[in-house]
């Protein structure tokens, strides 16, 4: 393939780096005064990177000899990205408002993590995998600690960054051990190895890089930096870190176990077993007894992290199929909570994050209340809202393949998680009101609350037919 076929392969991420540059160049020239512009510019270009990348989800490629790969599911990934980056792009002005902390580089941060995200998931190399995880990560770093003032956006910027470079350690210590046994950095020349036999070493590579990616899904034992990261940084930037990425690293986690080491299968089914049910269990229990709403959220992703794995233990195309189901199900669910966790502000406007803040809150603001009970029955996937189908075809999909007692479990720990979330519903709905929060000021934030609402609603069966065609079909481009 000639270099001009390639690169039109690319379009998404040179949309996005060509406006990103673009916009920087703006914002060094005019300064923060042009924030506002800038944000939604940066909305226009990853709306324009939307619709770029839904175009391969019909046909695309292999780009660059095998480096990168435009198929239907790096084309699904990247729209539930894009989408999500360009929510997090509008929230962010009335948050930053007050204190006059909002930056012009902060919406062009999230475009450069988006092209990170946009590599990872149409990596079909090690290397192209590592240089969009580090493009990333290095984005995301300074995102966490962008209230520089502040000194828990501080601290969780530090802690990120502190525990992302141990994990990059460990993905590259695993991927040079791959390149050392195989040969190569290809996925399809790994998966050709791994089909002889793994080796003592290609056995280790595998586990290294599995680990190094499952920092990234906040899946245990590598979740230890999401509570404190959540908590400490920006709101806004909090509902971007437990959307866009989750859904970059999963696709991330999902293409390198089906593509580079399916025929490893058997290895590697261990330790998402191990993972998706220690997940599941440590997020709902950890989750018990928190007071701060955003250290709640960060294990409640923590927990769904897990039941998106149980699709992958599969390792069918309907188990793929299923999880990418539950990441595009989950970033509504997460996107509305965050959302309502926004609208939390007492008097004077400043932001709120306790749970106890939230006691009567439907007879206070009842239109709230009752959006956030439905994002909460939601994500514990009580029917009849639409955060249970993506759990039932999880389940379904590990019922399938024979490893009913895994499902059980599952289905037992579920139990857990739906505890906590109903701790929110009771405590809005049957405590007495605490002091009422700061009026609505926002036009965007209700209509989206009510928007992601609408979608996680009995209504949202009615996706069901065009979101499972897209997302078997994205399921299909890695078998």
């Amino acid at each position: 393939m000639s270099n001009t076929a390639s690169l039109l392969l690319t379009l998404p991420e040179l949309i996005l780096s060509v406006g990103s540059i673009a916009l920087l160049m703006v914002a060094a020239f005019v300064g923060d005064k042009a924030t506002r512009g800038i944000s939604i510019a940066a909305v226009a270009v990853l709306m324009a990177a939307t619709i770029s990348a839904a175009l391969p989800m019909n046909g695309g490629g292999v780009a660059f000899d095998g480096l990168y790969r435009a198929d239907a599911f790096s084309g699904f990934a990247k729209v539930l990205i894009y989408v999500a980056a360009a929510i997090s792009v509008m929230i962010a002005p009335r948050f930053f408002a007050r204190g006059g902390a909002l930056r012009a580089e902060y919406p062009i941060l999230l475009l450069l993590s988006s092209i990170g995200m946009g590599m990872m998931v149409s990596s079909g190399d090690m290397l192209t995998l590592y240089v969009g995880l580090e493009l990333q990560s290095l984005a995301a770093y300074v995102l966490a600690s962008f209230m520089r003032r502040d000194a828990r956006s501080a601290e969780a910027g530090l802690k990120y960054f502190v525990l992302g470079a141990l994990a990059s350690g460990i993905l590259l210590y695993g991927i040079s051990l791959v390149y050392g046994f195989t040969g190569t950095t290809l996925f399809d020349g790994v998966a050709v190895a791994f089909s002889n036999g793994l080796s003592t070493g290609e056995m280790f590579g595998l586990v290294f890089v599995m680990a190094g990616l499952a920092f990234k899904i906040a899946a245990v034992p590598f979740h230890m930096w999401t509570p404190d990261v959540y908590e400490g940084a920006p709101t806004p930037v909090t509902a971007f870190f437990a959307s866009a990425p989750k859904v970059a690293a999963m696709g991330l986690f999902v293409r390198v176990a089906v593509e580079a080491m399916g025929p490893a299968a058997s290895s590697w089914q261990q330790i998402v077993i191990f993972s998706a049910l220690a997940s599941t269990v440590l997020g709902g229990v950890a989750a018990i007894g928190q007071t701060n709403i955003k250290r709640l959220l960060a294990y409640s992703s923590i927990n769904n992290v897990g039941f998106a794995l149980f699709g992958l233990v599969a390792g069918t195309e309907e188990g793929v199929a299923a999880v990418m189901t539950y990441m595009a199900v989950y970033i509504v669910m997460t996107l509305g909570s965050f959302l309502c966790v926004l609208q939390m502000r007492d008097a004077r406007g400043e932001p709120i994050e306790t749970i106890q803040s939230l006691s009567g809150l439907s007879r206070t603001r009842p239109a709230l209340a009752a959006a956030f009970a439905m994002f909460m029955f939601s994500l514990a996937g009580i029917p009849p809202l639409f955060g249970f189908w993506p759990k039932f075809l999880v389940f379904d999909a590990v019922v399938g393949v024979g490893l009913w007692p895994l499902a059980m479990v599952g289905i037992a720990t579920s139990v857990i998680g739906a505890f906590y979330y109903l701790k929110i519903v009771k405590t809005m709905y049957f405590d007495e009101p605490a002091a009422s929060y700061a009026p609505v000021t926002s036009y965007t934030e209700g209509t989206l609350i009510a928007v992601s609402a609408i979608i996680v609603s009995p209504a949202g069966y009615l996706a069901i037919p065009a979101l499972g065609a897209a997302s078997l079909a994205a399921a299909k481009a890695l078998f």
